[in-house]
């Protein structure tokens, strides 16, 4: 279970990545943050934040027309 969960289900592309840059803020170093997002483009947008931040995708996939991701909080 994530440490926190952000529920960006609904929102465009960049929102779902500038909600959870700002709540990763709050998960502590080794933490992870679950983000659930509708937007189709969230999947290489997460995979392009956590290349360029150097946090750790520790988890995705997909049911129902909803994207889940789990990051670990590394940088």
């Amino acid at each position: 279970m994530a440490d926190k969960t952000l529920d960006a289900k609904g929102l465009n592309c960049p929102l779902p990545i500038l909600k959870a840059k700002k709540m990763l803020k709050e998960v502590p170093a080794g933490g992870t943050l679950e983000i659930l997002a509708t937007d189709p483009g969230s999947v290489a947008d997460f995979e392009a934040f956590c290349r360029t931040t150097g946090n750790t995708m520790m988890e995705t996939g997909s049911d129902a027309g909803v994207f889940r991701f789990v990051i670990k909080h590394t940088a």
